[in-house]
């Protein structure tokens, strides 16, 4: 970071900041609708862009965010265990140890949020789902939310996070199924070292028919280690995002292409302000889906 960077984040208060940034995005964004009279005529685009100029910059600029309030958002505090949850479609969904209730209240609001229906960020949807025979590997688990909605509906379920403090609040959510989860505290990357492993390596020798990538911009490392799984596997679904990075949704969709996966977007688009390198056109497809069978 520049000293100028430097100065401009000490002098210059995180809500301006924002705000600043989100102007400048809309600015962009209309510049880039402008410059491409086609786009007119695209509904996915004339619907954000309808959405933008009334309400401003979100995440997910659909109508669908105001159902979500964090104020309804119950949260429990488990006292023999000394954790809070919240409870996910009837199951205990456990947090880190050390977030307050109105941190958990944002974070689940925003979990609820990116699986809704109507979300681009929504992994599954009614042509892409899971069954008692799917072996599921949850790359970036974090929370476990998704595999947590899943859990009673899959044969098996390997869950991978680095952070001790997640992996922690993650035994606690699938103590009930540990049976058939596993919890494996390891970056599964494009090397194999010390807590880095390559996909390749460590289903060399296990059964695995569903991937779900969400790996905060690390998913070109995993694919690049997962290149033999990929190539070989015959019967693999991918839900693999897609919205960390420009350009990500091309070079994963020509990848899986090339090895002969049938590649779908999901509806809609993402603003992802949070990355400093954002740029036109600043809307990024959330995530693909990829078949082979």
């Amino acid at each position: 970071m520049s000293f100028s960077s430097q100065l401009y984040r000490i002098l210059v208060p995180k809500p301006i900041r924002r705000a600043i940034l989100h102007k400048q995005i809309l600015q962009g964004i209309q510049a880039h609708w402008s410059a491409h009279p086609e786009l007119n005529t695209n509904p996915e685009w004339k619907e954000v862009i309808s959405f933008i100029n009334h309400r401003g910059i979100e995440t997910f600029p659909y109508p669908f965010i105001d159902a979500y309030k964090k104020e309804n958002i119950a949260v429990y505090y488990d006292n023999e265990i000394g954790f809070r949850y919240v409870m996910h479609e009837n199951k205990r969904l456990y947090f880190r140890k050390n977030w307050s209730v109105d941190r958990i209240q944002r974070s689940y609001r925003d979990l609820c949020m990116e699986q809704d229906v109507a979300s681009p960020h929504r992994y599954l949807d009614s042509d892409f789902q899971v069954n008692g025979d799917t072996v599921l590997a949850d790359f970036g688990a974090a929370e476990g939310n998704f595999s947590l909605s899943v859990v009673e509906k899959v044969k098996k379920i390997y869950l991978f996070e680095c952070d001790p403090r997640w992996v922690e609040a993650l035994r606690h959510t699938f103590a009930p199924w540990m049976h058939k989860v596993e919890i494996i505290q390891r970056m599964v990357s494009d090397v194999n070292e010390g807590i880095h492993c390559t996909g390749d390596e460590y289903f060399k020798d296990k059964e695995i028919n569903f991937l779900k990538i969400d790996v905060d911009g690390g998913e070109q490392r995993l694919l690049k280690g997962f290149q033999h799984t990929l190539a070989t596997s015959q019967n693999l679904q991918i839900a693999l995002c897609t919205y960390h990075k420009h350009g990500d949704e091309q070079e994963f969709t020509a990848l899986l292409t090339q090895l002969h996966y049938q590649v779908r977007p999901s509806k809609g688009f993402m603003i992802f302000h949070y990355d400093k390198a954002i740029r036109s056109p600043y809307l990024r497809r959330a995530l693909i889906r990829a078949t082979k069978n």
